[in-house]
Order: C-alpha cells, then structure tokens, then sequence
C-alpha cells in the first residue's frame, strides 16, 4: 500500500493540474480506512474530500422497490440494496465532479451524519469516496481505486457495527447480508474491471491483485 500512496504523490508532484481520485468498493471493504489513510499521506489542508453517502437514494425509499434477479440457477426477489446503479443519484454526482474539473467552488451534500463542507478550487488534490463511484463514467478521474472483501469478513465487519452499535436482530442481519453481497456480486462488481488499482482487503492487510497505475 506504501508503494501506491507513494505513485500517488509522485504523480500529484509531477503533474500541475487537478487531481481527481476516485475510491470505491461495496460496504465494509475498508474503502473508508484507505482513503482516510490517503488524505493523511497526502495532507489534510491540501486536499478536498467527497464522500458519495448522500448521492445514494435512501433505505426508506429503496425497501419498495424490490429486485427479480437469478444467482445459481436460482430466482431471488428482494429490496434494492446500495449495490445497485439505480440506487444512486448518477448525474448529480457527476455534475459536482465535472464541476471540481472546471475550477468551481461549491459545498458537498450536507445531511444528518455528515456535514457540508466547501470544496476548494484552490486544492489541487480531490479524493472522491464511495460505493457511487463504481457507477459513473470513469474517464472523470485521473486514479481509480476499488476495495472489495470477501462475504464473510464484510459480514463480520457490519455485525460489529450494526449489532452492538445499532441494536440489529443479528437474524435480520444475516438475511439482508446474504442478498446485499447476492447483489453486490452481480450488478456492482463487474464494474471493478473499470479501475486502475484493484485491492482485496482483511482485517489485517490489503492485497494489491491489479495495478494500473500510469504517471
């Protein structure tokens, strides 16, 4: 992971543009901890940061519109989870990408969990980070990076979350989980083949299984 903070800042030194990054993966696959870790290589006061959480259409909405799909020679209907394209709100992200692009100035989506906050044509350095960005065209960013884990250990990652923190019925959980990574695999996942670096993240590590990283 050094080596690719370290292309990242080789590039932003060598390069007198805007920097467009963009961080994805599905829920729980560290794409949080890694852009965080990102933000701080880099420097705090140097960098705009955008998480996508409030381009997702929210649960409330989502639970009525429900999804036929087919995995394993199997049929399954269930509620749209953020692991489809249709639960986010595309064109409005792209809007505020392109207008990082054109050197404007505007204040991110403010909501309940997170709040607005001015991006600055000032900073040449913009991070781009959530589940959104796996959507939208990917020639908007100069690095593209997915983080994806396996079924299990992004399980294990929302039980801690959403149990203790959240007081969920752990049978729930186990249910959604199983249709949300059912959804994941089939229409989120096939869009890693759109990034430039792909990791598989653990509890303790993150393995680098593509990296096309071009300066």
């Amino acid at each position: 992971m050094d080596k690719i903070f370290n292309d990242i800042a080789n590039l932003i030194k060598t390069e007198d543009r805007r920097i467009i990054i963009g961080i994805s993966g599905h829920g729980a696959s560290g794409k949080t901890t890694f852009a965080n870790k990102l933000v701080k290589f880099i420097g705090h006061k140097e960098v705009n940061y955008i998480n996508t959480d409030p381009y997702i259409i929210g649960s409330n909405l989502r639970k009525y519109t429900g999804l036929n799909y087919k995995y394993k020679n199997k049929n399954h209907h269930y509620k749209m989870t953020a692991c489809h394209p249709s639960a986010h709100n595309l064109s409005a992200l792209e809007r505020d990408i392109s207008m990082i692009k054109s050197g404007l100035n505007f204040y991110t989506i403010g909501t309940h969990y997170n709040k607005s906050t001015l991006i600055s044509s000032q900073n040449k350095v913009n991070i781009v980070e959530g589940m959104s960005v796996a959507f939208i065209n990917p020639n908007l960013f100069d690095i593209k990076i997915y983080l994806y884990t396996d079924g299990q250990t992004e399980f294990d990652r929302r039980s801690v979350r959403d149990v203790s923190e959240r007081d969920t019925d752990i049978n729930y959980l186990k249910q959604s989980h199983e249709e949300r990574r059912i959804q994941y695999e089939l229409f989120m996942h096939p869009y890693h083949r759109n990034f430039d670096i792909v990791l598989k993240s653990s509890n303790e590590e993150f393995l680098v299984e593509k990296s096309n990283f071009r300066q």
